[in-house]
């Protein structure tokens, strides 16, 4: 009879997940397997029934759900915050407390330790199992000593269970919360010298004979953060031989310090030191294959190894993105093979068919209609709302990062850009198909709707260069934040500034400055709640004469200008114009002090000499925003002034640059990407344009600045990503539908520039 209130790992394997949870059966599994698991011990899930029972909870619980809607954040917060609190204050039985602490102090005499560190972990009933992925719902507390605090940890486990984030998926999966067990695994913690993640199946190419073996110096925090590059074996479980093995300069590692975890300097004598041999990692592949065999399916594996090279398992999960090894599709693609009726460039994958409707100008998108295809000859910002809502979207003018192609892939909207005659060719009221991916057009529904939709899978690459998105539609911050993305390189103003609509001068001249303020800081929540803690960097307006003309209002404070494009934008507006931009700052502001959210940054375009940054930088300042740990203060480099003097505008005090391809490009080769006549020779791989990349990189990473590009050229080119993590750039930024795409080349163009050193 196994003991109801502690269970050692001995005691318990995977056919008491009921009792122990996911976490805790699996950890009790390998250890009867023979798997080198450090010890420990469960307190299984019916101790937690009992104490919610003894203090009479379930009620209390249940009336604070009762009446909070888990779709409205503040309300689930504020539920989580009420429900942890009375867990947390409520009593563990005087028998069970005793229990618990013995179980530590016999765990400690093992270790020869009077208190030996250990890991408290949440296992709930319902992780892991077939039709839920409960894991990385509850909390792990690292590194806790003594029995007082092990008792604490146990029941700060129980109070897991209502998270926000776990409130809410067991309300979206339609748990009943009371039914829901948490056992709470207390486990010896391993000082690891290095530590590492194996996969027993390759999850990049989904090859089922090789096994993938990484491992950094240090805590494993880093490794499944990406923060530091792993070295990498590729072994062949068919003969156990290595295919491939790269290896990493590591200069930073992860620590446990007495009651935390810090960071500290590699040893110089360790940093190009191979973490192991490959009789290490052929010994690590084969436990893993002990485990992918007795479990059945492909596993995810955690390890680490101490200071005397001892080996321990501490953690297996199935591989949950493994996928058959057959080609797939973008969401929305469909192939045609009929000759398409009209031809433009690709712009936003996908495909759609629906009526056409003709828009001529932005005063008429009111006609708009959700489904239509949009047929215009170039939108501008104030386009959005219309574009946000229809099927496909087919210009005139334009290419590839025009801001029809741009916004397009942010929406995730099927698009034919630079078409010619679309408005002329086509009528309203018909009905097209249009594939954004080929940039074809076909008169009438040409899309099988009974055609199977294979989504793509996501990237589970890890990369020590950054991939960031860009942004400039709050409506999808929250969808976007959830992919495998590090932060928003690019957030645009002018998305938001249009939803607004109305001309910031005239604003001012009407005194609504204080609701303009905070309507715009309430659009900028949107991104920074969805992304935190991750970095999200504001691009201060940069809207061009001609669109702030598009404004209400516009043509009364707007001079026309024959070339916007190097007219009067950017840091110029600025300076020229300190009102509206103390409006931006001013928001910022709120978003960092009234909402609290530290993870906003502000970047400055088009700035043409290093004394505008100056005097912009003075600007900011007055406004109450100082550089510091969490407030960067970016600038972008898309003139040729940038690159030439760019040590000038380093001088001026900047943390970093973002390389914005698209101006750059065109200023370098004196044309302009939405005019036809010359658009076909906008290349951002023209060697001119090349050679201020490397420039700019490189010069950043001499100066100790970081260094990001946001403009289009990653995601239209794998070759330049190359050459950018060759260099040194520190991020790349592009479009949601290139994130994925672009994290695995970066991840093979990391491998590659470490083979060749």
């Amino acid at each position: 009879m196994k003991d109801q209130d502690i269970l050692w790992f001995k005691e318990i394997g995977f056919d008491d997940v009921n009792l122990v949870g996911g976490k805790g059966a699996n950890l009790g599994e390998m250890y009867n397997l023979g798997i080198p698991v450090p010890n420990g011990f469960v307190v299984p899930v019916n101790v937690y029934f009992q104490f919610i029972k003894e203090n009479n909870l379930q009620p209390k619980i249940a009336d604070i759900l009762k009446t909070t809607d888990v779709d409205q954040p503040d309300q689930l917060l504020h539920a989580s915050k009420q429900i942890r609190s009375i867990i947390k204050k409520s009593p563990i039985n005087h028998q069970t407390a005793v229990k618990i602490m013995a179980a530590y102090k016999k765990l400690s005499d093992f270790g020869g330790l009077k208190d030996v560190p250990v890991a408290v972990r949440t296992s709930a009933t319902a992780e892991d199992t077939a039709d839920a992925s409960f894991a990385g719902q509850g909390d792990t507390f690292l590194n806790v000593t003594g029995e007082t605090n092990v008792l604490h940890r146990v029941r700060d486990c129980w109070s897991s269970l209502f998270t926000p984030r776990s409130i809410f998926y067991q309300v979206k999966k339609h748990y009943n919360h009371f039914k829901i067990g948490v056992a709470v695994p207390v486990q010896r913690l391993i000082q690891s010298d290095i530590s590492g993640v194996m996969f027993t199946v390759n999850p990049v190419t989904n090859e089922k004979n090789q096994i993938i073996v990484e491992t950094i110096w240090g805590l494993g925090e880093y490794i499944v953060q990406g923060t530091v590059s792993p070295d990498q074996y590729i072994i062949n479980k068919n003969d156990w031989s290595v295919i491939s093995e790269n290896h990493v300069e590591q200069k930073t590692e992860l620590i446990r310090a007495e009651h935390e975890t810090k960071e500290i300097i590699v040893p110089k004598f360790k940093q190009n030191k191979n973490k192991i041999n490959t009789t290490m990692a052929i010994k690590i592949a084969k436990i893993g294959q002990k485990l992918h065999e007795h479990y059945g399916k492909p596993q995810d594996i955690e390890f680490a190894i101490d200071n005397k090279g001892k080996l321990f398992i501490v953690q297996t999960r199935p591989i949950t993105t493994v996928v058959s090894n057959q080609k797939t599709l973008d969401i929305q693609t469909t192939k045609i093979i009929q000759k398409p009726d009209l031809t433009g460039e690709q712009a936003s994958p996908g495909t759609a068919s629906g009526t056409i409707i003709i828009i001529k100008s932005p005063k008429e998108i009111n006609r708009v209609k959700k489904g239509q295809i949009l047929v215009t000859s170039m939108t501008t910002p104030d386009f959005v709302p219309a574009m946000k809502i229809v099927s496909g979207i087919i210009t005139d003018k334009g290419g590839q990062t025009s801001h029809a192609a741009i916004v397009s892939r942010e929406l995730g909207v099927p698009c034919v850009v630079g078409t010619k005659i679309a408005t002329k060719f086509l009528k309203e009221g018909d009905i097209v198909t249009l594939n954004g991916t080929t940039g074809e057009i076909w008169k009438g529904n040409l899309i099988d709707k009974n055609a199977p939709v294979i989504k793509k899978q996501s990237s589970t690459a890890k990369t020590a260069t950054k991939i960031y998105v860009n942004l400039g539609e709050p409506d999808l911050a929250e969808m976007i934040s959830k992919r495998n993305v590090d932060g928003i390189g690019l957030l645009r103003a002018e998305f938001m500034l249009a939803n607004i609509g109305i001309h910031p001068k005239r604003i001012i001249a009407e005194g609504k400055e204080k609701a303009y303020i905070n309507k715009l800081a309430k659009e900028m929540v949107k991104f920074c709640k969805s992304f935190s803690p991750r970095p999200v960097i504001y691009r201060a307006t940069d809207f061009k004469t001609n669109e702030y003309r598009s404004l209400k209002w516009g043509k009364l404070y707007e001079p026309e200008e024959p070339n916007p494009l190097m007219g009067f934008r950017g840091a110029s507006r600025y300076i020229s114009s300190p009102d509206v931009f103390y409006m931006e700052l001013e928001a910022i502001k709120q978003v960092r002090t009234k909402y609290g959210y530290k993870n906003l940054w502000l970047m400055i375009p088009f700035v043409r000499t290093p004394q505008e940054l100056a005097d912009v930088k003075k600007i900011v300042i007055s406004a109450g925003l100082l550089r510091s740990p969490s407030f960067k203060f970016l600038m972008m480099a898309e003139i040729p002034s940038n690159v030439i003097l760019l040590d000038k505008f380093i001088d001026v005090g900047i943390d970093g640059i973002s390389i914005g391809s698209n101006d750059l490009t065109m200023l370098t080769l004196g044309l302009d990407r939405d005019n036809n006549e010359v658009a076909k020779n906008f290349n951002e791989m023209d060697p001119a344009v090349l050679w201020s990349l490397k420039r700019l990189v490189t010069k950043s990473k001499k100066r100790g600045i970081t260094c990001s590009i946001c403009g289009q050229a990653p995601s239209n080119y794998p070759e330049l990503v190359e050459k950018l993590v060759r260099w040194g750039a520190t991020s790349i930024s592009v479009s949601p539908d290139a994130i994925d795409a672009t994290r695995d080349v970066v991840a093979w163009a990391e491998k590659r520039n470490i083979n060749k050193k």
